[in-house]
């Protein structure tokens, strides 16, 4: 982030963190949005695609597998910027072993010693200790970042933009790391399916509280620490750092973080590439007919989700891998991430490939193009949920009109209770004014419902056709990204 900024500038980099964060806080919310077309529990991009692009799920999965590969790939790059500085502060340059300051050295050690044992279980445990872990190395990195930034006097540091920019060769090539960032939208469909509170509500507030938080990190990261080092900072600022105590944990606290976070970026990127191997034009389940589902016959689902088959992460059903072939992908993935690793050095430019490709394509295009297809209003599966949603709104006015009533026996049973007035009289004047109380309670039900309908926090006042347009821009807005980015780190340096 601090590097990205560098190339933006304050002012320009803070406003595209908070585009960015936007942006994939929308493409959350169309994922949120889709789930609602399935049944609950079931919800994948697998799912889906059976009943908007049957032949999408190929996408998705290539996708996958190549973030996954660029963030594995950019772990151990990590793991050679780092290692280095954290053998030198416990004395490897008076030791007289030159091997240890080389990069390639650590990242063939650990690759060798952890990555490949790690990687060959197809069972893993919960990601629970790997997430608290996560989390005390972020917290940690940000106190060291904040810190440095006041406490520390760089001399000779580069200039400092705060308005202007380097230009847009610089500043679109960075883009894809902004995007990288966000990146989370792999897992919404398993948060959508294990979430205890499903409503709008809490779904909204779910969404705010990761973007909104994520995004004060990163501006907080940024700023202080382009300040630090200015135009001269690198893509990894933890190795900017001069060795010490505090710098040093904080090393080894990263090393030791992505070290065990590859062998989970390679399980989904193995399953994705199978589901990719296996793939065949055509052979997608065949959704349920229109008279079917409209006639209330058929789930809305296709049979192959809504059976109690097992499915994997995509909600694809299983299909058992051979010993060999389970051997062969894992150990192509492996040397590929190696090879790579070893010869790209650059942290922020491996970023800046998978931001423009897979992060873009999960992030904005997908959720667009599924959205934009199933809301469609011809078709039978949004007609079925319109009209489950007509009567729950219908429900919702019933109960209103009821909870008018109840809230003026309510109110008169407050002020007996409070001795203002006697229980009998609080009686007799509600029986005595029976009819206008009930009919002004009505009016004031029905004006609440309208007031909450119109402005909703939950998002749920805006209309179908407003989201589907703003869905069909984020769509075309991520393939503008993809292709731009992609143009801008392939041919232009900077």
């Amino acid at each position: 982030m601090p590097s990205a900024m560098s190339h933006f500038g304050v002012m320009l980099g803070v406003l595209l963190i908070l585009w960015c964060g936007l942006t994939s806080a929308f493409g959350l919310y169309l994922q949120a949005r889709c789930a609602r077309y399935l049944d609950r529990g079931t919800s994948s991009f697998f799912a889906l695609s059976q009943i908007t692009y049957p032949n999408a799920a190929v996408v998705f999965d290539a996708a996958i597998a190549i973030k996954c590969f660029g963030v594995g790939v950019s772990y151990m790059i990590i793991i050679g910027d780092l290692m280095p500085g954290v053998a030198e502060a416990f004395g490897s340059a008076d030791s007289g072993f030159s091997f240890l300051d080389d990069r390639r050295f650590w990242i063939t050690a650990f690759f060798l010693l952890f990555i490949i044992p790690l990687s060959f279980p197809k069972r893993l445990d919960s990601l629970k200790y790997t997430s608290m872990v996560a989390l005390l190395s972020i917290g940690y990195l940000i106190l060291l970042v904040v810190y440095h930034f006041v406490a520390d006097e760089i001399p000779n540091k580069g200039d400092i933009r705060v308005i202007t920019w380097e230009g847009p060769v610089a500043a679109l090539s960075s883009l894809p790391v902004v995007i990288f960032a966000y990146t989370c939208h792999q897992n919404m469909f398993s948060i959508l399916n294990e979430i205890k509170d499903n409503s709008p509500a809490s779904i909204v507030g779910v969404i705010g509280s990761s973007i909104g938080s994520a995004a004060s990190v990163y501006i907080l990261v940024a700023i202080t620490g382009y300040l630090t080092f200015g135009n001269d900072v690198k893509g990894n600022i933890v190795s900017m750092y001069p060795p010490s105590i505090a710098s040093t944990i904080a090393k080894a606290a990263i090393v030791a973080l992505v070290t065990f976070s590859i062998p989970l970026q390679i399980h989904p990127c193995r399953a994705s590439i199978d589901a990719v191997l296996r793939w065949r034009p055509g052979n997608s389940q065949r959704s349920p007919s229109t008279s079917s589902v409209a006639s209330g016959t058929a789930p809305l689902l296709p049979a192959i989700s809504a059976a109690a088959a097992p499915v994997d992460s995509h909600g694809a059903p299983v299909v058992a891998m051979s010993e060999l072939r389970f051997a062969l992908i894992t150990g192509t993935i492996l040397v590929l991430s190696y090879v790579t690793a070893l010869n790209v050095s650059s942290l922020s430019r491996v970023l800046a490939y998978v931001g423009s490709t897979g992060s873009t394509a999960i992030s904005f295009i997908l959720p667009g193009l599924f959205y934009y297809k199933i809301s469609d209003p011809d078709s039978i599966y949004h007609q079925r949920l319109s009209k489950e949603d007509d009567d729950v709104v219908d429900l919702d006015d019933e109960g209103d009109d009821d909870g008018g009533d109840a809230d003026g026996e309510d109110g008169a049973s407050e002020l007996a209770n409070s001795g203002l007035l006697s229980v009998h009289s609080v009686r007799s004047n509600a029986s005595a004014g029976a009819g206008s109380s009930v009919s002004r309670s009505r009016s004031r039900s029905r004006w609440r419902l309208r007031w909450r309908r119109k402005w909703r926090w939950d998002l749920e006042h805006l209309e179908t056709g407003l989201l589907r347009k703003l869905s069909l821009c984020l769509s075309v807005y991520g393939v503008c990204v993809m292709v731009v980015c992609l143009i801008m780190n392939t041919f232009f340096e900077h």
